[in-house]
């Protein structure tokens, strides 16, 4: 199951590094959402020779229209942003 990375977690004044928000394909409901928790996530930089690979699971439902809450074993870069993300 697919998803993209749609932004970090984070309030006006703070920005949490390894934490971000995901819209999964296929998922438009919270009660769906709910279902993916606790399932493990792996981000693949698509660039580079190195492909950077960082894992994370799934904490809860974000909002009322499918997206996700991950959390990353270490901090996203910012290049990161709109790319896909495994979710298995």
């Amino acid at each position: 199951m697919n998803g993209v990375i749609a932004s970090f977690r984070g309030s006006h004044k703070t920005q949490r590094g390894n934490q971000v928000i995901v819209r999964v394909e296929g998922v438009e409901t919270r009660q769906k959402a709910v279902a993916l928790e606790g399932k493990k996530v792996v981000w693949t930089n698509p660039e580079g020779k190195n492909k950077v690979k960082i894992s994370g699971y799934v904490s809860k439902a974000h909002g009322g229209k499918g997206a996700v809450r991950i959390v990353l074993e270490k901090g996203l870069p910012g290049q990161g942003l709109g790319t896909p993300i495994e979710v298995q």
